[in-house]
């Protein structure tokens, strides 16, 4: 088989030229040598490079980081200098980081990978003459592939033959309907200015493309490429090449460039890789600022190590080096990387429960920066299934269909009736007659004739199917024909009901299929209890109007005049805006002798209109609930869709993207929120940031657009999510903030573009994730500011403490190094990790989005840390200072740094106590962040226990209690273990000494609720100043929209 490609695309080659460039038998397939080389030659039919997971890139990543390398040169100069004991303990500081980063990111990976899945997990392919079912990786180029209604495209396909066939291409093009496929579609390429390039995807209609599904009919294709060379494979290698490192050289329009652009592009590649390497310019805005937090604290600790040399004379003996490399690492919250880690996987863990997978760690703690929230309509705020809701037929009234969760179950929803039409219930209002709720048999009874007739045309006039299988309800065919199938079942006036059976009712003689010129369907069918036959017919209305001379209504049939076809025309429209797409559905008796030698244009002439439907996407029911909630967040929801400007404004409405005074505002506001993407894509991006606010919706919506859309929120400083499902959403998904792939019907190239992915395709489950990013974002503001307030205690203790000389004038420890990789590592650690597991605050989703410039080191938490680390080591030093200076005589013996004896003992007994200090401190301070303002004993002010609260509060979460008190019991072993004690960490044992830190812990707890107290009454002062804002329903994130140049009678868009 040929290996070369041909010398022009398939779609203008024939289904011969085809057969015989890929050497393949059309009518009997390939044979299985045949096979069996293509497959070694070619490998499986599957999209490369998005699965399986590297580990080496992932301990990688561990490894080359800010914090890590701190931590490295610490072990360099300790073991540099001999000293194996605290070398050791900072070496396994390392290996704990590595290893529990490591296996949690590894974890991440393989559950996302595990849940990536084939687009189609099977074909049915024609092979030595035999149709056999064999699995989507297996298919090669060549196979004769056949194709029903309901299949997924395992491959790209030259069509061979097609029957009524047509396909959802909506993942690869973005088109909301399907294509209509036409097997002899021809090109002419002789002309001198043809380019096969300006055939787009989806006009190339003998052609079926990789990951579309089959919505009609059947066909048999050609496979002309597999894997990475279908057109869905293309746009995948295209993301895929766009991260790389290497900045291009900026050329002249004459192809050349100065020499002075090749050193600015290899300086710059040369900073993004240092800053890649240190994490200053990837990741989220918080790993970022962790990454420069790690070099400035490096900075910082360089010069405390600078100042421990100049208070002891500059000396490099070897009791020097350990002391400034303890007040250096005092400085460095090594564990904050292993906290970090384990908060987050925590976090992932959590949102696989509540539907969500996380595919990038770093993307849980992001999504609580989210400012707008980007998301497509079908799918994710509807159900993705066309319902009819309404069927209006002109000689009774309309019929109406109640809400439904499931759009295939003809039994979920009532009906109900009114005699109003859809234009006389718009202009009435709540004036209007209260449709009334009635069963199905009961409507059939009271309207028989005319409703018989509509729901005749609306099952038989239609190749859909509904049926009930061993998982409930489901359809297949066409979204559109299977909203109006459902209808009829409602009334139990099935298709299969009246054509099959012992007792059939009606036989099909004839079918005119939709055509996309004539936008209408047509059939002959035959009642059998009388033999007459009738012609039925459904489309848009505008072509059933064409066709019809007559109208159906209460005083019998009226001719279609201008005055009944405005009529109709107002009826059309009041349906539309309530975001319905409207069909018309007409029938006429027909006599049998005409049947087989008329034209279609004869069959389809004189009709007689019968009545209208009204399908529509049915928002899901949480869905508005959830809008509502991101809007009390400080969220931004967009509308970005494919449909119609008068469906997208209608379902935003519904859902309330829109705001439901929208009226109140003028016309150019009005229609600044709901533009088409024609308009939209008309401004520069000068024009665009020149709109005083982006639209709230986009309808007819392209790939494009929605780059330019996140573009243009980039530009206006917002934090952006995108969703999406198809392959045309990859772009946008991956030029976002957050990327949010849809997991039941997203396409694999989108989930490899996203950041999450919901499970349940549902836009409630977004909510979901960004409530446990913003609850993950607060803990990780907790536990930093319980890790970086320890630091600076223990910074500012050593840094006091080189005012302690020896008798050899060298500064004595009044905390050794040992002591503060324990506290660091062991001691603080473990509570942070529980601070990390804190369940949300009940007010988490009434706040904005947090300010991405200040991250989580706002003001208050950088005045807090310093504050609480001075309170800290103003405690420590004065549990040193009294045990020595005050109880004892002062004597800090010789080389107290190392050894006890020659005077060292009374150091060594006020160590212990310090250490105790340090360590109670550091694991009541977890108590005290809970709440950085409330008091921890009245977290909860209205309780009805206010006296046992903070005991509750406290057991709520149950690793951080007995993580503080296992913490505040393990210092009782580290203290009077002989050995442990006074040769690694340079304590010793005490006795009376211990009621010293217990009275210190207690001075500081006593400070942090006073200081806690002064923040409530200042921001108690700040709140009462605040203007209250009423709720007219254009307040919280619509109230700008009152506020822009756009709210005045003259204003006009850009």
């Amino acid at each position: 088989m040929s290996s070369n490609p041909p010398t022009k695309p398939f779609f203008l080659l024939s289904v011969h030229e085809t057969a015989q460039h890929l050497e393949t038998d059309p009518e009997n397939g390939l044979q299985e040598r045949a096979v069996a080389a293509l497959q070694a030659r070619d490998g499986p039919n599957e999209l490369s490079g998005g699965g399986g997971v590297n580990p080496w890139s992932i301990l990688a990543a561990q490894v080359f980081n800010a914090m890590m390398l701190v931590l490295i040169i610490c072990l360099a100069v300790s073991f540099g200098i001999q000293s194996w004991i605290e070398g050791g303990v900072i070496a396994g500081v390392i290996f704990i980081n590595v290893a529990v980063g490591f296996l949690q990111e590894y974890s991440s990976a393989k559950t996302m990978d595990s849940l990536r899945s084939l687009a189609s997990p099977s074909a049915q392919v024609i092979r030595n003459g035999k149709s056999l079912a064999v699995p989507s990786p297996q298919v090669v180029v060549g196979d004769i592939v056949e194709l029903k209604t309901g299949d997924v495209v395992p491959a790209d396909l030259r069509l061979v033959s097609a029957n009524n066939f047509e396909t959802d291409e909506a993942l690869l093009t973005g088109e909301s309907l399907p294509v209509a496929k036409d097997v002899n579609a021809v090109w002419d390429d002789k002309s001198g200015e043809f380019d096969a390039r300006d055939i787009g995807v989806g006009d190339r209609i003998n052609m079926a493309y990789t990951s579309s599904t089959v919505t009609k009919g059947r066909a048999t294709g050609i496979v002309v490429a597999i894997g990475m060379k279908t057109e869905i494979g293309a746009i995948a290698e295209s993301l895929r090449g766009g991260d790389t490192l290497v900045r291009k050289v900026r050329k002249n329009d004459d192809g050349h460039a100065p020499w002075h652009r090749y050193v600015s592009a290899w300086g710059l590649t040369a900073w993004d890789m240092i800053g890649s390497f240190l994490g200053t310019n990837v990741g989220t805005p918080l790993q970022r600022t962790l990454s420069w937090l790690a070099i400035a604290l490096f900075g910082i600790a360089g010069i405390f190590a600078l100042f421990c040399f100049a208070a002891n004379d500059w000396q490099t003996n070897k009791e020097i080096i350990l002391y400034a490399i303890a007040t250096g690492l005092a400085m460095i919250p090594a564990s904050l990387v292993v906290v970090l880690t384990i908060t987050l996987a925590g976090g992932t863990r959590a949102m696989v429960k509540r539907n969500v997978i996380v595919r990038k760690l770093d993307s849980l703690e992001a999504l609580g920066a989210v400012t707008d929230i980007c998301s497509d309509k079908t799918g994710t705020l509807t159900q993705g299934k066309m319902v009819c809701k309404s069927a209006w037929i002109p000689s009774r009234g309309t019929v109406l269909v109640g809400e439904s969760n499931d759009p295939f179950n003809p039994t979920d929803g009532a009906l109900s009736f009114t005699t109003e039409s859809p234009s006389e219930q718009a202009s009435e209002g709540e004036k209007g007659a209260s449709p009334i709720t009635t069963p199905a048999f009961e409507l059939l009874q009271q309207h028989s004739t005319p409703l018989e007739s509509l729901l005749n045309i609306a099952s038989l006039c239609n190749v859909a199917k509904v049926f009930k299988g061993d998982e409930g309800w489901s359809a297949r065919g066409d979204p559109t024909e299977c909203a109006i199938q459902v209808f009829a079942h409602r009334f139990e006036w099935g298709r299969e009901s009246l054509t099959e059976g012992d007792s059939p009712k009606w036989s099909l003689l004839k079918e005119y299929p939709f055509d996309s010129d004539l936008k209408r369907m047509s059939v002959i069918v035959s009642r059998l209890s009388d033999e007459k036959q009738f012609v039925f017919m459904k489309g848009a209305v505008e072509r059933i109007i064409d066709a019809c001379t007559q109208v159906q209504t209460a005083d019998g049939l009226v001719p279609l005049d201008e005055e009944m076809e405005r009529t109709v025309l107002a009826n059309v429209e009041a349906l539309a805006a309530q975001g319905l797409r409207v069909l018309g559905l007409a029938q006429k008796s027909w006599n049998s002798h005409q049947g087989e030698e008329s034209s279609r244009a004869e069959v389809e002439e004189g009709m007689v209109l019968q009545g209208l439907v009204g399908l529509y996407d049915p928002p899901r029911p949480e869905t508005q609930g959830a809008v509502r909630r991101c809007h009390h967040a400080g969220i931004q929801v967009h509308m970005l869709t494919g449909d119609h400007a008068a469906t997208a404004r209608a379902i935003a409405l519904q859902v309330g993207i829109l705001p439901r005074n929208m009226n109140t505002l003028s016309k150019a506001a009005t229609d600044a929120m709901v533009m088409t993407a024609a308009q939209f894509d008309k401004l520069t991006d000068e024009q665009v940031d020149a709109l005083p606010l982006l639209p709230l919706v986009v309808a007819r919506c392209a790939p494009h657009t929605k780059v330019r859309m996140v573009d243009a929120l980039h530009r206006r400083n917002a934090f952006c999510a995108m969703t999406g499902d198809g392959v045309n959403d990859s772009p946008s998904l991956k030029r976002a903030d957050v990327g949010i792939a849809m997991g039941q019907n997203g396409s694999d190239v989108a989930k490899d573009a996203s950041d999450i992915v919901l499970t349940d395709d549902n836009f409630a489950s977004i909510l979901n994730a960004i409530e446990e990013g913003r609850r993950m974002f607060d803990n990780i503001g907790k536990f930093c500011l319980h890790l970086l307030a320890g630091n600076v205690m223990q910074a500012f203790t050593l840094l006091v403490g080189l005012a302690f000389k020896d008798a050899n004038n060298l500064s004595v420890f009044p905390l050794a190094p040992i002591e503060i990789l324990w506290i660091i590592m062991i001691t603080s650690s473990f509570p942070a990790m529980g601070l990390g597991a804190e369940v949300a605050s009940p007010d988490i989703l009434n706040r904005k989005p947090h300010n991405l410039k200040v991250g989580i080191f706002t003001r208050e938490t950088l005045i807090d840390i310093v504050v609480i680390g001075c309170f800290g080591a103003a405690c420590c030093l004065a549990t040193f200072t009294f045990i020595v200076f005050a109880i004892g005589d002062g004597n800090l013996g010789i080389d107290s740094n190392n050894h006890i004896g020659d005077g060292s003992e009374l150091v060594f007994r006020a160590r212990s106590a310090t250490f105790c200090c340090m360590t109670w401190i550091c694991l009541l301070l977890a108590f005290e962040v809970m709440d950085t303002r409330r008091s921890f004993f009245r977290m909860k002010p209205k309780t009805p226990t206010p006296y046992t609260q903070f005991a509750r509060d406290a057991w709520n979460n149950r690793f951080l209690f007995w993580s503080i008190m296992g913490g505040f019991f393990s210092v009782f072993p580290l203290i009077y273990i002989p050995g442990l004690n006074n040769i690694v960490m340079k304590h010793t044992v005490i006795t009376w000494e211990l009621a010293v830190p217990v009275v210190t812990v207690s001075c500081f707890i006593a400070m942090v609720e006073a200081w806690k107290l002064g923040k409530r009454v200042f921001f108690r002062r700040l709140a009462r100043k605040a203007p209250k804002e009423e709720d007219d329903g254009l307040g919280g994130v619509f109230a700008a929209w009152r506020t822009t140049g756009l709210d005045s009678a003259d204003a006009t868009l850009v």
